[in-house]
Order: structure tokens, then sequence, then C-alpha cells
């Protein structure tokens, strides 16, 4: 189907001079003819759309090809993205509109646009040039008319025809078609399934440009990966390497696609490759393997699946309750290994109620114990991260604060602690958690704030003297950083000493240098950090005392126990999943 009527052509005729330089006529010739419906007796030398973007680089006619490579960042766990969510990966200093001749480029902001105008509704069929005229002109902010309706379009997921006289209408009255706008068309087509329009509309942006930026890469593997031509996306991700690393979302639109027709050796070799590249995955296409793979009878594909499972265990990836289901029903399909699966709750003792299974111990040996401790204290403490939000000479008067008065039961971390319940006073907050854990006569370290001292609306004088009588408090200054105090104070104390804080203290386990290290960090972690939650309805505050087992993907071979959590969650919560799945192989006797 042609992108554009061939009322256009007149519009389109004032490009086809910006790329004569750059490209042969006969190749430009056949794209233009092929997408735009121009019948081949218009002669035609070349075509172009005209972009600030830098990103998108512009083809060179010196043959330059040196590309830039994006750096990449940590990601978090997250569902699939809508279409309009994938164009939003422009950078906005990189977007502007199309306009007149002359006429001033404006920056646009997505999350204005969204909000501000996410009811306007696009029309329901194609538009002439003159009703479009009018549209525009009655619009509240004509400027940002065309960016508004293609945002809608996608949205309120138009009719293909109806975005094309959008676009006929921008050529014409502009001269060209901005980048952007090419990109949300294509999530458009991509989100109906107009396989061919996706295909034209990228050779002709490969015309005009190197390599695209990884939104438009990502709407067209997408795209293509959910079509009947899924193996396009593949020849597309080899080229989107030659010119950068590829998103995580280029991969798992790949992965997705091999699975869903059972090309599982394939889909595997892209997984291995994308954790190769520092790519984290999404629990999205974890269950892919598992939903697709069934009863396979594949020694490797299972392997490979039980390596995801491990994967979950390094990481500390608690499954949300859909994916665990995935990983029930795989399991139990496996052809002759009668696998079982139970939802329960562990005991306090770490006891599996099914299978009677001890879980591992959260408790580090004490070599473990010793070596995490002299890590943390030389890499984390007394690295080059804490002194930038304390001095040293402060740190020290909080050593000599903790030599003088070890050991501790409990460090608390008074400040996080004060937030828990906002409508209360701070002070109040920090004072029911003092009283809770001061019960059994344990001895306790508040790391606070000089602020606190200062009689306010939040730190009543009175409370603040009668908590410290409960609890021995230390004061540091208000612009000083307290996790590495609480690590101290806590690792100072021995073994059996626990913290309360919120915070994950994910930087600080960053700040170890190797993969051992930071797995023992966590797994002390998780049987040290106590749990806490607000009073509710004139309820005492409540307190999770620290697993006295691992929580933690765990098997014996003829086991499994996988913790899980009945949403997803943010991978990097404190608050460990009190569900688990049990999975056992019963033998059948002879």
């Amino acid at each position: 189907m042609a992108l554009f009527s061939q009322t256009s052509q007149q519009g389109l005729q004032a490009l086809l001079w910006k790329c004569r330089m750059f490209w042969p006529v006969s190749r430009c010739q056949q794209l233009f003819a092929v997408s735009f419906g121009i019948p081949s007796r218009e002669k035609v030398s070349c075509f172009s759309f005209v972009t600030s973007s830098s990103t998108a680089l512009p083809v060179d006619p010196k043959g330059a090809d040196a590309f830039p490579t994006k750096k990449r960042s940590e990601v978090v766990y997250e569902e699939e993205k809508g279409w309009d969510e994938e164009t939003k990966q422009i950078p906005e200093e990189k977007l502007r509109l199309s306009s007149s001749a002359g006429a001033p480029k404006k920056r646009i902001s997505h999350i204005s646009l969204r909000h501000k105008f996410a009811k306007v509704q696009p029309p329901e069929k194609p538009l002439q040039a003159e009703e479009w005229n009018r549209l525009r002109e009655s619009f509240l902010s004509p400027e940002i008319f065309e960016e508004v309706m293609f945002n809608n379009m996608i949205r309120y997921n138009s009719p293909i025809d109806v975005a094309k006289s959008l676009l006929t209408h921008v050529a014409k009255s502009n001269g060209d078609i901005g980048y952007n706008l090419l990109v949300k068309y294509l999530a458009l087509c991509a989100q109906q399934g107009k396989t061919s329009e996706i295909c034209d509309v990228y050779d002709i942006l490969k015309i005009r440009f190197k390599i695209l930026e990884s939104g438009a890469y990502n709407v067209i593997v997408r795209g293509l990966s959910n079509s009947d031509q899924w193996r396009k996306a593949l020849t597309i991700l080899e080229e989107i390497k030659m010119a950068m690393i590829p998103s995580r979302a280029n991969y798992e639109s790949c992965i997705k696609a091999a699975c869903r027709h059972q090309e599982m050796t394939l889909a595997c070799e892209l997984y291995r490759e994308m954790l190769a590249k520092d790519l984290v995955p999404t629990l999205d296409v974890l269950q892919a393997f598992f939903d697709y793979s069934r009863g396979t009878k594949d020694p490797e594909l299972q392997k490979e699946l039980f390596g995801i499972l491990l994967y979950f265990r390094e990481n500390q990836i608690y499954p949300h309750k859909t994916l665990m289901r995935s990983i029930k029903l795989w399991f139990e399909s496996i052809p002759g290994e009668n696998w079982r699966g139970h939802l329960t709750n562990i005991t306090n003792s770490g006891q599996c109620p099914v299978c009677s299974h001890q879980l591992e111990d959260s408790e580090l040996s004490k070599e473990e114990y010793n070596n995490l401790s002299e890590r943390i204290i030389r890499d984390v403490i007394h690295g080059t991260d804490t002194f930038r939000k304390t001095s040293p000479q402060e740190f020290e008067a909080f050593q000599t604060f903790v030599e003088n008065r070890l050991p501790f039961d409990i460090v608390i971390d008074g400040l996080n602690v004060s937030h828990i319940k906002p409508r209360k006073l701070q002070c109040e907050n920090l004072f029911e958690a003092v009283n809770c854990l001061a019960k059994n006569n344990a001895r306790l370290l508040v790391l606070g704030r000089k602020h606190m001292l200062v009689n306010s609306s939040n730190w009543k004088r009175e409370i603040m003297k009668e908590m410290q009588n409960k609890a021995d408090f230390f004061f540091a200054e208000n612009i000083s950083e307290d996790d590495a105090f609480l690590l101290y104070a806590t690792l100072r104390s021995g073994k059996h000493c626990k913290f309360v804080t919120r915070d994950f203290l994910r930087d600080h386990k960053a700040c170890l240098s190797d993969s051992l290290t930071r797995h023992l960090f966590r797994k002390w972690q998780r049987g040290h950090q106590i749990v806490l939650f607000p009073s509710v309805g004139g309820n005492p505050m409540k307190f999770l005392p620290a697993f006295s087992y691992d929580c933690v993907v765990q098997t014996t071979g003829d086991t499994w126990h996988i913790p899980y959590k009945d949403a997803y969650e943010e991978k990097y919560s404190y608050r460990v999943p009190r569900k688990w799945l049990c999975l056992h192989r019963k033998y059948r006797r002879v």
C-alpha cells in the first residue's frame, strides 16, 4: 500500500534535490514510486527527510564510517511497552517539528504533550488539506499540532489512512516530513501489523541516514517480530550491531518471536548474546522461555531454563505470580520427570511444609563474615564515596563512639525510619520504632542528624530525651550520608547484630569489586535487615525479623524452592517475599 496519495506529489517534489549527490537515481526512483504511489513516468532523482536529530545520522557523501555508540546503563525489570512509549525514546532535544521555511524550530516536551493534550481525538477518516488547515488553525497550540495528533493516533489506534492524509498535508505544506513524525507513523503501522508499510518507511529512512536512534529501531524490530515476516527483524538486528549495541527491546522482540515459532535454539543464542552485552532481561521475556518450552525433551533446552532459575538466584530476582505459574507448568510438563509443584509458606525454622526440605541458612560462616566485613570497610566505608558526604574527622569520631560502646544488637537508620508514616510527627515515628525494638532489652544504636536536637514541629525535645534513655544516639551532620555509619556499626558489633532501614543499600553493593563479595553482601543483608511496617488503624508498628533461612532460589537437584511475589515489583525492593513455590520430583516405584 502506498504511503501517500498522488495528491501529495507536487508538495514532495521540493524535497527531491536534497540528496541527489548522495544516492543513485534508480534506487531513489524505485523507493519513491513504490512507497509514495508516484507513477513510474515521473522522473525523480532522489528523496530526503529533513531532521535536526544528531542520533539519526545523515549520510555523509564522503563516506565516513565512524559511528557513535550509546552508553549502556542498568535497567530495571518492566513489562512490555506500548507503541506510544517506544516513540518517547527519541531524545527530547533532538525532536523538532517540521514547519514552514524560516520559522523557528520549537523544542517539544513529551510530558507536557501527553498530559495537556491526551484527550484530543484524531479524525475518524482522512481529511483534505483544507480540512487539516482549519483543524490546525483552531488548535490551542498550532506549532505542536502534528506532534499531538500523531501521539493520539497511536493512543486511539487511528486508521492508517488518517495518518497518511496528515503526512501528505505536512509534506505539501512544509516541504519535508520530520523524522519524529515518521517514527510515530512507523509505530502506528507496527501497532496495526502493517508489515509492508514498516519495510517501506525503513528503506526510505536508510537512504537518508546511516543509522537511526534506538526508539526507531525498537519500533521497526518489534513491528516485524510480531508479523509473519519476523525473520526480517533478525536481519535488522544484525544491521543495528554494525552501528551500535542493540537495545534490550531489540533483543527481546527477536527472542519472543523465535520462541513463538519454536526456534528455541535461536532464542537461547540471542538470550546468551544479550547477557554477554550486560543487558538485563525483563521477566516478560524470561517467561516466554518457560511458556514455549513445555513438554520439551531437549536436554540442552532444559539446561538453559535451569540456568535462568540460577540467574534468579545469583541476582536476587523474585518472579511474580504469573511467571511462577509458567515455571510450575513447565516443570510439570517435562516428560518422564514426574515433577509436582505446590504453593506454600516456609516456616520460621526454614523447613518446607510440603517436602520437609530444610532451606539454606542465611548465616555466613566465620570466614565469610570476616572477609565480607574487611571488604566492606575497605571498599565501601573507606572507599572514595564515603567522604563525599561526610568528613574524615566526623567518621573518626563516630568510630571512637562505636568502639567505646560495642556491641549493639540493632542499629537503626533514624532519619529513614522517621519518615515511615508521613502524617505522623517524625519524632513519633522514631519513638514508636525504638519502643518496639527495645522490648527485649536489646541494645540499640540510633543514627540521627543534628537537626533532630533542635526543638521543632517534627522533633519535640521531650520525646527526644525520652528516646535517648532507651537507646544510644549518634547525631551526624545534616548533610552526612549515614549508610556507611550503619554498615560500620552493624559489622563491628558482630554476626548477631541486625539493622533497620528501608533502603536496599544497592549503591554500596555496587562498590564491591567482585561477584562473590557482592553475593555474600546480599546474603548477609537478607539475614540481617529487619523490615518494618507502619501502624494501621491504631495498631502498633510491626517488625518482621530477618530470616534465619536464605530467601533465594534453591535446588538440590530433586527439589527446587522458588520465592515469588504476587505482583511485579522493582527488583531492588528491600522486602523479600513470604510465598514460595515448592517443586519436587516424585520417583515412581518399580
